[in-house]
């Protein structure tokens, strides 16, 4: 399982786990759930339910990934596998994103 916390402008907006490869889960943050003067952190991600359910990476965090020889290089330059969306998007999405949102992985322990 991996996990990390969803900003949006260095507000906490939720969490994003991988509970499997064809689970994905998107939680807001209560907080940031109940205040009304709080957006939505994308259209697909609505706050009429606090949590989201899907069986891939939701496409609004897959579409901050880069694509082609962008995509290629970190993937060869991270030593992490192409296809792994996830693992990509929390080596590349904590610090310099397109627009307000960032990424930042939890350890989570084994055992």
């Amino acid at each position: 399982m991996r996990k990390a916390e969803i900003y949006r402008n260095k507000v906490l907006v939720g969490w994003l786990t991988e509970v499997h490869p064809t689970e994905y889960l998107f939680t807001y943050e209560e907080g940031y759930y109940n205040n009304p003067a709080q957006p939505q952190i994308s259209f697909t991600l609505p706050k009429n339910s606090r949590i989201h359910k899907s069986p891939y990476l939701f496409p609004f965090f897959y579409n901050l990934l880069s694509e082609g020889v962008n995509k290629k290089l970190q993937s060869r330059q991270l030593q992490i596998d192409e296809r792994d969306s996830l693992g990509l998007l929390l080596a590349t999405a904590k610090f310099d994103t397109i627009g307000p949102v960032t990424v930042n992985e939890i350890a989570l322990e084994n055992g």
